[in-house]
């Protein structure tokens, strides 16, 4: 959290809120439940099967390892429930030091400042910044998952003073803890719209196992084939935190979390890219000896000997990830991956000497050319939509507040490509249904966002959005409600909107309302295609599986104003490293009535096999809302 390119993880096993309600109650933690003894074969689990740990529920009052506890207290009411009153006091120490009418007027002025800054954009033009309302979570990870909701995850704040380290990257014990929550856009922007999916609980290697929420936050991530997100690594505590050997998978289709077996090694701050054969590749990370020890190990989920993870019930339980034949020596985590169109994965680290070629099949490592730019921090890279073929070349831009140029990866060559308006870092680049592409967040370094770090007031600049046309040039668009930076996501609904969110500092420092469970925000983007005239129809896909180069059929009331399908793959992303986005346009076949036929890419390698969003977009470039279609026949 403290590292100057790391992130700033945190949890703790209940928000301020609901500490207080529990300490009023009388809560206390529940005892550790006993480990139970791991299947003797790894398997693919059918739903009906539970995954829920024995200590699943277990109280999330009170943390062994956070603030200390008053020795006469623990004299009196005991170690554990002492410690418990001291989180209460600390967490009411910080809403002294940053009241609630400081985050209310920061709020407002932001709202003010959007409004006037936004008023010179037209809509049509450069899109509009529609919604703004409470989450429950802060968004350090979030996933895009094929029943139309979204999966945030992150961590419980253990500082509700913005000025100080919000999340628990040093904290062992019960505050070092993950939470998960689901947010389903039919349902609207209440509270009622979203639901906790609490992950498994765990006993970590801390010295003081106790039973809390696993620790995933910065963690790495991808999707299987079968829509579900595997998960790798997050923070076993610790000074400076240091890697876990975690590995989950969460079903979007019965919303559980399932436990695999642990890594060989601790992952802190990993990347998770999916190949054309549906496995995916796990590498970097800071070890379990903490930071300053990133791992070189790379490892393959699921193993070779066992089936992918195909169908939507087959969950994968158990299951060990395997050595792969060639290392990655990334001297710096989150390193940026992508399977391109050649099946090659494209291994690009953040220091300009580190960009390497994986061969999934022969399991080795070769050396791409050095990157025209030095060292880069969070920023984006995008793998460049390519027609009708999977991408062959890759985008890099941000990461460096001193350089607005971007670079192109294509044939094995670097280019420099058209800059920005300004170099930032902690941005999150989106490839947009019609091949357009978005940058929003973004900030000077980490925790500075132009007036000191820790400091919550922002250069408006970190606030405005960028546009890239089909052409490659960049024009600045407008303003969002917040300055969102170290922490920041975004992503691409089915609707076409783009959801933003994430830097719980500046959630923090602009809450509404510091004292209710809602501690995060998001913002909705409508770009600029949904404001130039009615959208076409996409009524009907097929249910089943898509070949690769086959022929399909689909529905629409307005097939004559169809001029492009495409294919977007759903985002999973965090840290601004965004490994699953792809887009693909599809050859329209012909047209009868309200039947459109398409094509689907070629091979596994232009897409591999899972979830796509499939668009109809008119002449005027406004797309359809999306329909799911999954790539790929077992």
């Amino acid at each position: 959290m403290s590292r100057a390119h790391r992130s700033a993880p945190r949890s703790a096993a209940l928000s301020a809120g609901a500490l207080l309600c529990a300490l009023a109650l009388g809560a206390l933690p529940l005892a550790p439940a006993p480990a139970s003894a791991a299947p003797a074969t790894p398997r693919l689990r059918a739903p009906h099967d539970s995954a829920r740990d024995p200590a699943h529920d277990a109280s999330r009052a009170g943390d062994p390892a956070g603030a200390p506890a008053d020795p006469a207290e623990a004299a009196l009411i005991g170690e554990e429930h002492a410690r418990a009153h001291a989180v209460r006091r600390s967490a009411a120490r910080g809403a002294e030091e940053y009241p609630q009418a400081k985050r209310t007027a920061g709020l407002a002025s932001l709202t003010e400042s959007q409004g006037r800054a936004n008023a010179a954009f037209p809509a049509a033009r450069f899109g509009r910044f529609a919604e703004f309302f409470p989450s429950p979570d802060f968004g350090v990870h979030l996933a895009q998952l094929p029943t139309g909701k979204v999966l945030l995850f992150s961590f419980e704040r253990v500082e509700v003073n913005p000025t100080k380290e919000t999340g628990p990257t040093d904290r062992i014990g019960r505050t070092n803890a993950g939470r998960a929550f689901l947010w389903d856009p039919s349902a609207g922007t209440g509270r009622r719209a979203f639901k906790e999916v609490r992950p498994p609980t765990v006993l970590m290697p801390d010295g003081t196992h106790t039973p809390r929420p696993a620790p995933f936050f910065c963690a790495g991530h991808a999707f299987l084939p079968n829509g579900m997100v595997a998960v790798f690594g997050g923070n076993t505590g610790g000074k400076g935190g240091s890697g876990a050997r975690l590995s989950f998978v969460f079903d979007p289709w019965t919303e559980t979390w399932y436990r695999n077996r642990d890594m060989s090694v601790g992952r802190w701050y990993p990347s998770v890219v999916t190949g054309a054969d549906g496995r995916q590749l796990v590498m970097s990370g800071q070890s379990e000896r903490g930071t300053g020890t990133p791992t070189p190990v790379v490892e393959r989920f699921p193993a070779k000997r066992l089936p992918v993870p195909w169908r939507p019930y087959d969950i994968p339980l158990d299951i060990a990830p395997e050595r792969f034949g060639a290392d990655a020596p990334f001297r710096n985590d989150y390193p940026h991956l992508f399977s391109l169109r050649d099946g090659m994965v494209y291994g690009l680290g953040r220091d300009a000497d580190q960009q390497w070629l994986f061969d999934p099949v022969r399991e080795t490592r070769a050396d791409l050319p050095r990157r025209p730019a030095d060292f880069r921090g969070y920023g984006s890279a995008v793998p460049l939509p390519a027609g009708l073929r999977g991408p062959d070349s890759v985008l890099v831009l941000g990461g460096d507040p001193h350089d607005p140029n971007t670079y192109v990866l294509s044939a094995g060559r670097w280019s420099t490509a058209g800059p920005r308006a300004f170099g930032r870092t902690q941005d999150d680049t989106l490839i947009l249904p019609d091949a357009t592409l978005l940058t929003v967040n973004g900030a000077l370094s980490t925790r500075d966002y132009g007036n000191g770090p820790f400091n919550p007031k922002a250069d408006l600049k970190y606030r405005r959005t960028e546009l890239r046309d089909a052409r490659g040039h960049w024009r600045l668009g407008p303003a969002q409600r917040i300055p969102r930076g170290y922490h920041s996501n975004a992503l691409v609904l089915p609707d076409g909107r783009v959801m933003v969110t994430g830097d719980e500092l500046q959630q923090i420092a602009n809450d509404p309302d510091i004292g209710d469970s809602m501690d995060g925000s998001i913002e909705i983007y409508e770009p600029a295609y949904l404001h130039r005239g009615p959208r076409p129809a996409l009524d009907r896909v097929p249910r089943g599986e898509l070949a690769y180069g086959a022929a399909f059929e689909v529905r629409s009331a307005t097939a004559g104003a169809v001029r492009r399908a495409v294919l977007l793959a759903p985002t999973t992303v965090t840290h601004a490293v965004n490994t699953s986005q792809r887009h693909l346009d599809l050859p329209l076949t012909g047209v009868r009535g309200e039947v459109v036929g398409l094509r689907t890419p070629p091979t596994a390698a232009d897409a591999p096999p899972g979830y796509y969003m499939l668009f109809l977009i008119d002449g005027k470039g406004v797309p359809s809302v999306a329909r799911w279609v999954k790539l790929g026949v077992r």
